[in-house]
């Protein structure tokens, strides 16, 4: 499968300065650290080119810097942060598993070794973002530049900009809505957290449910993810009756497949349009005087 090659550095020897204890701090000790780099190396391969690929050696260099310039409490914060410089750094990394061993650690047994293992990758993300208060187009930017301007979050494309009415009993202003495809290295929960703070910057008070706001950025799916829980649930729940959601997501990803449904954006947004289309015609029979042809056929079969 593309992207899933592997290129394995196994048990670089660091002497560094990580741990709870101050003297691990000021006396340091050994680390061995290992890498498990995923890319895609068909085409280095076929060319037999070195920029092409990841060059490992650089890799040993900037893992034993990055070690020796840092020091950290505890060994799970060196490993991700060093997975997440590697991910950052290499454009043709797709995801990384770093392992941190601590032959020396001061514990009270006879051991080989304690490490921790954690798995980094990039993620495709497509995000919902609207506004029905003040200066709406201004707000949506400001959510744009801001998920631009983080580390950790390559923005990938933005859809227009389309005027919806609001859903709900409350009545408000009409909104303006749009989609966001990003790639990230951060968890959805992470990324949740982002979102919220860029949501509070931009002066979102969360007061009345589906009331108005300054700015509202939802995240509807997460690669092929399928979760719930008392935060977040995805994909967004609410995503697939909502035209104001489907119809900018169509525009920048219209063959994107739901993990759930297993239909495209534009077939999902395709039902959503006739359904409300048969809603917004759903007359009655009295609407149509119905019951009084019925009386007049009535009078013919007799």
């Amino acid at each position: 499968m593309a992207g899933q090659d592997i290129i394995t550095i196994n048990d670089i020897e660091i002497f560094a300065f990580h741990g709870v204890r101050p003297e691990e701090n000021s006396i340091g000790q050994k680390f061995c650290i290992s890498a498990f780099l995923y890319l895609d190396v068909s085409k280095a391969a076929r060319e037999d080119d070195l920029s092409l690929s990841v060059n490992y050696s650089k890799v040993v260099k900037d893992i034993k810097e990055y070690t020796t310039q840092n020091t950290f409490k505890l060994i799970e914060s060196l490993a991700c942060n060093l997975a997440d410089m590697l991910l950052l750094k290499y454009d043709l990394l797709t995801r990384v598993i770093l392992e941190v061993k601590k032959p020396w650690a001061p514990v009270l047994a006879h051991l080989d070794t304690i490490s921790v293992k954690v798995e980094r990758a990039w993620h495709d993300v497509y995000l919902s973002i609207g506004s029905n208060i003040g200066d709406r187009e201004g707000y949506l930017n400001n959510a744009v530049n801001a998920l631009d301007e983080t580390t950790g979050i390559i923005l990938e494309e933005v859809s227009d900009f389309i005027n919806t009415k609001p859903v709900g009993d409350v009545e408000q202003d009409d909104f303006l809505n749009g989609a966001v495809s990003i790639r990230t290295i951060f968890s959805p929960h992470e990324l949740l957290d982002i979102i919220h703070d860029i949501e509070s910057e931009n002066g979102r008070e969360r007061l009345i449910h589906w009331g108005p706001r300054t700015l509202d950025i939802d995240i509807l799916m997460y690669d092929d993810l399928v979760m719930s829980d008392k935060d977040l649930s995805i994909p967004h729940p609410e995503m697939t009756n909502r035209e104001f959601v489907l119809k900018p997501l169509a525009e920048i990803a219209p063959y994107l497949v739901h993990p759930i449904s297993h239909k495209t954006i534009t077939a999902l947004l395709s039902e959503v349009a006739v359904t409300q289309t048969e809603e917004e015609y759903d007359y009655s029979d009295e609407d149509f005087g119905f019951e009084a042809v019925d009386s007049i056929n009535a009078g013919y079969d007799k």
